[in-house]
């Protein structure tokens, strides 16, 4: 039996999102909430102890107000999660920073949700790359869901979009502290030509050395 608040999740970046969602309705699968933007505040103590930890404090806006907790297991693509609804994302946020938290990173996503087998598929047009995340309770199903839609298993992401972020940040030299699509929309063509990441979609991921 699956523990309460567990999940199971894979990331994959792509290059073509909409074959993907013609795939996934050429499939059956079942749209659950039509494409919409969130925004998200994370939060972290001073001294970065949940991120060192493998831990998430997230404030999500998207039409809803949703406070999430999650901590990464041993295999990464594991994790718990707790969620709570709230009404007020200001008193939320005042709180947090009341409990000795700090806003450490704000991003913008667009995305669209999927039932597909069971599993929640997520379509998401982040301001640094498209992604599919394909959530459910068993590792074996994700890795089916993957392969029906195409994707490289092999090649999924290993980091949060945190993570994603702050690497890019530091490897380009980023003049911003939020994930806007207005931010990201500003840089010079020769900056965002750098933004790459490894590819899912098996058309157009790279071939993999035999063994």
């Amino acid at each position: 039996m699956n523990e309460p608040g567990r999940e199971i999740e894979a990331k994959f970046h792509v290059q073509d999102l909409q074959a993907i969602r013609q795939r996934l309705l050429d499939l059956g699968a079942r749209q659950l909430k039509a494409l919409h933007l969130e925004r998200n505040w994370n939060f972290d103590t001073p001294d970065r102890r949940l991120q060192q930890g493998r831990q998430v404090l997230r404030l999500r806006v998207d039409g809803r107000v949703i406070l999430t907790y999650k901590k990464q297991r041993q295999v990464f693509e594991e994790r718990t999660e707790i969620e709570l609804v709230l009404d007020n994302p200001e008193a939320a946020r005042h709180m947090l920073e009341g409990l000795g938290f700090e806003m450490v990173l704000v991003y913008e996503k667009q995305r669209e949700v999927f039932e597909f087998r069971g599993l929640k598929v997520m379509l998401d047009e982040m301001p640094f790359g498209d992604f599919v995340e394909i959530e459910g309770p068993a590792l074996e199903s994700l890795v089916e869901a993957a392969i029906k839609l195409n994707l490289v298993w092999e090649e999924r992401a290993s980091s949060s979009y945190l993570s994603m972020f702050e690497e890019l940040r530091e490897r380009l030299k980023l003049p911003f502290h939020e994930a806007t699509f207005e931010n990201f929309k500003r840089l010079p063509p020769e900056i965002r030509e750098k933004i790459e990441w490894g590819v899912a979609d098996s058309k157009l991921a790279a071939p993999r050395s035999a063994s």
